[in-house]
């Protein structure tokens, strides 16, 4: 295989990256967004898009430039197509298309989440399918079977929030500051993670997906309260929020069979405390645990280069059009059954 031009603006990272396909990360940038949305506490849709316009041109030259080639020598162009605020995801894509019909290459639209799904298999060449995935992130948690590229079931999703979500507007409540759930993580150390009674919604149930919103309510009450310490709080927090994992994830995982792995993917794999906490549920089911590098974790357009890689590697590829549309929503699993409540991050 070739080498792909990346390009991924979904949230607020504007990214660039050429991978080829022997795994290799040949150039990346990423354009971090944080210093324009920290005084708002969280994104802001509308500044966001207008920093990808700014940013996104300049950043493709550097990589390609980093790289000592030019577009001529990239065989395929892939870009976040969604999901994920829509001025962003524009962005990218309109950008990508004019990239490849100025250098009539293919356009790979690529569904941000499965970025995220294929993104442990850049960093691990072992990594077969099929795998167990617990995708984890600011606007998504769900638990899927990957069975093969553009073939996953969900089995499991949140109700309300995402835990990443939780992570951030906890970071708010304590006045920690954005983006909120590295900090989280920090203060997390210096706290007792029982000092503060926290709930564990939908811990033991039947029902197979998660739910955060209580979680997060409840951490509001214990901060109004002003008899805990922030630190404990957030330990709390973290150890709560860490259950409800665990056992959504062990209850998945007793329900599949054949697996090769259990797999971690999107913004919050980077929590070390979740990583370690996964990685002794795989080993009470016999699986190795993979999750990939810190890099890969976050938002990152050498993802979406490698799930264009994938998508050429199957042999039945072809081409996106260039009038495919952009999408706010876009589920890996369109053939899954609703869920109760809101279900809007399904």
């Amino acid at each position: 295989m070739g080498l792909v031009l990346g390009i991924e603006s979904s949230c607020d990272e504007t990214a660039a990256a050429l991978v080829d396909g022997e795994r290799r990360i040949v150039a990346q940038r990423i354009a971090s967004q944080d210093d324009a949305h920290r005084p708002y506490g969280g994104v802001v849709p509308e500044i966001a898009a207008r920093a990808h316009a700014e940013r996104i041109a300049p950043l493709v030259a550097a990589v390609l430039a980093d790289a000592g080639l030019e577009l001529a020598d990239v065989d395929a162009i892939a870009a976040t197509a969604g999901p994920g605020l829509i001025g962003g995801v524009m962005v990218g894509l309109v950008t990508a298309k004019a990239l490849a019909m100025a250098s009539d290459k293919p356009l790979i639209a690529v569904n941000h989440l499965e970025g995220h799904a294929l993104s442990p298999r850049l960093a691990d060449a072992t990594l077969q399918f099929p795998y167990l995935l617990l995708l984890v992130s600011g606007g998504h948690c769900q638990v899927l079977r990957v069975d093969g590229v553009g073939q996953y079931r969900r089995l499991a999703t949140t109700i309300d929030d995402a835990l990443g979500e939780a992570f951030d507007k906890t970071a708010k409540i304590l006045g920690l500051g954005f983006p909120g759930g590295p900090a989280v993580e920090r203060l997390a150390r210096e706290g007792n993670p029982k000092a503060v009674p926290l709930p564990r919604p939908l811990l033991g149930s039947a029902e197979p997906h998660f739910s955060f919103a209580g979680l997060k309510s409840a951490v509001l009450r214990a901060k109004q309260a002003g008899i805990h310490a922030d630190a404990d709080i957030a330990a709390a927090f973290q150890q709560a929020a860490l259950d409800c994992v665990l056992d959504r994830t062990r209850r998945a995982l007793a329900g599949s069979d054949g697996l090769t792995a259990l797999v971690v993917a999107g913004g919050v794999a980077a929590n070390q405390t979740i990583r370690s906490g996964l990685e002794g549920l795989a080993a009470e089911f016999g699986l190795p645990f993979v999750a990939p590098p810190l890099a890969l974790c976050t938002d990152n357009a050498a993802m979406i280069a490698w799930a264009g890689q994938e998508r050429l590697a199957l042999g039945t590829f072809t081409p996106d059009p260039l009038d495919i549309a952009a999408r706010p929503r876009w589920p890996l699993d369109p053939e899954a059954a609703p869920v109760r409540g809101a279900g809007v991050k399904a």
